[in-house]
């Protein structure tokens, strides 16, 4: 039904044509006030030229009181409006056994039909009828609706969260779903000339777009589909395949520190020896002096602070935003890492180099001289079965110095995981990262590193010193645990070509202890184009050798040493068997790259449980699908993110390391963390041929600060607050992320909100905030800003004794002949 057009009242017309037309307009208007009132329907009014301006505010009365007495159904031009445009931030998620929902189709803004883009008009066409307008043109509700007060209410008590204005959105769609700040419409009453177009677009709600970066693709999924809340719900298994890294770890210390109030000022800087290079588990400097041996370089692993730091570390002087790959793996500036150290005792084997403004990597280094990619294609010439790229992808680079090795690897389609301690070579390991190669501090010393079991399909160690013969050849036990049964070691060091008496003693230990541990010498051969001799050894991949030993040293780990507990766990000189079922991880080789990266490891089981309910192999798919549909539709051109500028990028929080995997095409590597506490997915990340590694976000990262172009943390804030200190997180994510560079948060809408104001308060730049329901999103870009006060740290202030052992350190260090290190036990016990 509409309201028909009345003719124009004229003056001059008799009396009885008056008082009829006037009895007619009557009775007009008292059907339409009749009809208006017990409608289940609104009916857009047109323009009445006819009435007076009176009538007409009479009508729109009408209309307001009609809305508030029967606020569920509106009727809008077909095609015009989904429904749950108009249910405030509501959203209704259906489930189908075995599959991710599918998310319901909207759009952003209220537009009329001719204003549609083509994406929108799609979206309407292809609703089910369920979604859209019945056949006789009224909305059907498909989601609960809200009065007027409830929404204001619901709406009030989200901004309040931080007192703050956040970002809410409508329905997503997962071709076309948007950033938004919602706002409830509110009809006014408008000149004579505007009534029409007000009272069309009554049902209609208000959306603004906040983007604040040019070029930034503003109708662009932010939040994904429905499928995004129904991955959230993590579910906790008995399920033995998901136990904890803090379960496996024997010696996890219990962790009770309160959660401290956060703070959106005062911001200070941290006041310490180590100055903008400060890494508070690593130079915990009153912890150290603690320490009753230095042997196994305990002084190198981690001993962090009881109060984590709630202070900025400040930028060096002159800092610059790093060169972009590849040219970074060429050089890097000096002011962003101004040590020189390094190129006075590496210079003259192609290591580092300074020039000018720059610090320069030939390429080269103590085992490749003439340049990293000939040495590697040795190796592969000498044992063709490595395969860089396709049987061999994920390796570990020991001693790896600036990591030449691991980024030259890169163009042989292997991913390098390059460790060496904090400082042993000045600044090797933030060389490395500058450089824009996956690298972290750590150091074999007492404990485990901080890996799964069977995870490496190569292990390489160039001219490192470590004594692996010593202490019934723990260290090399290690790299047993770590190495994937039939994997390769490939070691590149004096005792293999050299015939000094300290090597050949060396190189006949090392003979015997590899036969005990049933490691099969595949190739020894000299590089000659860089005059070293490289051996290569392969582990065993069945028990058979192990039984078949007459005598049984080292011995075998007792059947309760899980070999993926590596958390605070102590080195132990033990073998772990090799795994015989077919069903059990490390008994088949992964399929070949880039195949395994999709490919569902073989070892999940169906009937077993994943992390977000459903069986394993389908948990996996949906989870890679899940996060392909984010990034390509939202992250890749929805945030104002320039992807050609970023390079390392950490996922806090990786699970089964599918948003990495979606990145695939992408010129960056990503570094995937796994928490302590959370199920223990990081063998199905490595099984992908990605790297990643666990730690205790409770914590400070083993990273120099300004390593990281972008971290993505979904859903880690707001667990890590129940047990941490949410502040010192916030703190340690601008410790790691070099200035300009990205965070990307998905979490529940009132950690969005203290996260958002935090990192305003840092002078943050906050490109996008998104929130529906309880979930939100949020995209900020980190300052150059530095707060002028400064706070001292005691335990991180070095004293005349530390002064002096480091004097003591840098000459011994001078006395060590060129192309060679510390190793490992000897020097420590002057350290």
């Amino acid at each position: 039904m509409a309201l028909g057009k009345y003719s124009r009242v004229d003056g001059r017309k008799s009396s009885s044509s008056c008082s009829t037309v006037t009895f007619v307009v009557f009775i007009g208007l008292c059907l339409v006030g009749v009809w208006l009132m017990t409608s289940s329907s609104i009916v857009p009014v047109q323009n009445v030229d006819d009435t007076t301006q009176e009538t007409k505010n009479e009508v729109l009365t009408q209309i307001k009181e009609s809305n508030q007495i029967q606020p569920k159904q509106f009727e809008d031009n077909p095609g015009t409006l989904p429904e749950d445009a108009t249910k405030g931030d509501n959203l209704t998620i259906s489930t189908d056994e075995g599959n991710f929902s599918q998310p319901e189709k909207t759009v952003e803004r209220a537009q009329k039909p001719d204003q549609q883009s083509g994406d929108e008009q799609n979206n309407l066409e292809n609703r089910p009828k369920s979604e859209t307008e019945s056949d006789d043109g009224a909305k059907k509700d498909s989601v609960s609706n809200m009065g007027d007060q409830e929404f204001k209410s619901k709406m009030d008590e989200n901004k309040s969260v931080n007192e703050k204005q956040y970002s809410y959105g409508q329905g997503e769609s997962d071709d076309d779903s948007k950033a938004t700040t919602l706002k409830s419409n509110q009809v006014e009453n408008k000149s004579e000339n505007s009534v029409a177009s007000e009272n069309t677009d009554i049902s209609k709600t208000e959306v603004t777009i906040e983007n604040k970066s040019e070029g930034m693709a503003s109708e662009k999924e932010v939040l994904s589909s429905a499928a995004q809340s129904e991955l959230l719900n993590e579910t906790m298994t008995e399920d033995e395949a998901w136990k904890t890294q803090a379960a496996e770890s024997k010696k996890e210390a219990e962790k009770s520190s309160e959660p401290a109030p956060t703070t959106d000022s005062g911001w200070k800087l941290c006041n310490v020896t180590a100055g903008p290079d400060f890494i508070p588990c690593l130079d915990n400097l009153q912890a150290i002096r603690r320490l009753r041996s230095t042997r196994h370089f305990e002084h190198k692993e981690r001993h962090c602070p009881d109060e984590p730091p709630t202070c900025l570390v400040p930028l060096p002087e002159k800092y610059q935003c790093s060169i972009q790959w590849p040219e970074s793996r060429e050089k890097i500036w000096y002011h962003n890492v101004p040590y020189t150290q390094l190129a006075e005792y590496k210079g003259h084997q192609n290591w580092v180099k300074v020039s000018g403004e720059y610090i320069t990597f030939p390429g080269g280094g103590t085992q490749m001289m003439q340049g990293a990619l000939p040495y590697i294609d040795t190796i592969q010439q000498s044992v063709p079965d490595i395969a860089w790229g396709k049987r061999s992808r994920v390796v570990l680079d020991v001693g790896c110095g600036v990591a030449s090795f691991g980024g030259f690897l890169f163009d042989r389609d292997a991913l390098t995981m390059s460790l060496a301690p904090n400082d042993e070579h000045e600044a090797q390991v933030q060389f490395a990262l500058e450089r824009g190669i996956p690298a972290f501090l750590g150091v074999m010393g007492s404990k485990r590193l901080p890996f799964p079991g069977k995870v490496f399909d190569v292990v390489h160690c160039a001219r490192c010193r470590v004594p692996w013969h010593a202490e019934g050849g723990k260290l090399l036990l290690e790299l047993n645990r770590l190495l994937r049964p039939g994997g390769y070691f490939v070691w590149s060091a004096t005792p293999v070509y050299q015939k000094e008496p300290e090597d050949v003693q060396i190189w006949k230990a090392m003979k015997k202890l590899l036969k005990a541990i049933c490691w099969k010498v595949i190739s020894i051969y000299k590089d000659k184009l860089n005059k070293v001799g490289v051996a290569v050894f392969q582990k065993t991949s069945s028990n058979e050798c192990y039984e078949q030993r007459s005598e049984k040293e080292p011995p075998l780990c007792k059947d309760s040493d899980d070999p993926n507990a590596s958390w605070n766990v102590p080195l132990q000189a033990c073998m772990h068997k090799i795994p015989a079922g077919e069903a059990e991880r490390g008994s088949k080789w992964p399929e070949q790259w880039p195949a395994r990266m999709e490919k569902t490891p073989y070892w999940l089981l169906s009937s077993q449980v994943g992390v977000y309910g459903k069986p394993a192999p389908d948990d996996f798919v949906a989870d890679y699908e899940h996060w392909k549909r984010v990034v390509s539709t939202s992250y890749a051109t929805g945030m104002g993110i320039n992807w050609s500028t970023v390079r390392n990028v950490m996922d806090m929080r990786a699970i089964y390391g599918g948003f990495a995997a979606a990145l695939k095409e992408m010129n960056l590597w990503v570094m995937n963390v796994v928490n302590i506490d959370s199920p223990d997915t990081l063998p199905i990340i490595y099984d992908r041929g990605l790297i990643g590694m666990y730690h205790d976000w409770c914590e400070s990262f083993n990273t120099y600060p300004r390593t990281y172009d972008l971290i993505h943390a979904d859903h880690l804030f707001s667990s890590i607050k129940k047990k941490c200190n949410f502040e010192a997180l916030v703190v340690e994510v601008d410790r790691i992320l070099r200035p300009k560079g990205k965070l990307i948060v998905r979490d529940k809408v009132e950690i969005i909100g203290e996260l958002e104001s935090m990192y305003k308060s840092m002078q943050w730049d906050v490109q996008m905030t998104y929130a529906k329901d309880t979930e939100g999103l949020l995209c900020v870009h980190k300052s150059i800003w530095r707060p002028k006060e400064a706070i001292t740290l005691p335990y991180a202030i070095a004293q005349k004794e530390d002064i002096a052992r480091a004097m003591a350190l840098k000459e011994e260090l001078k006395r060590i002949p060129h192309g060679t290190a510390p190793e490992i036990f000897g020097l420590a016990e002057n350290t």
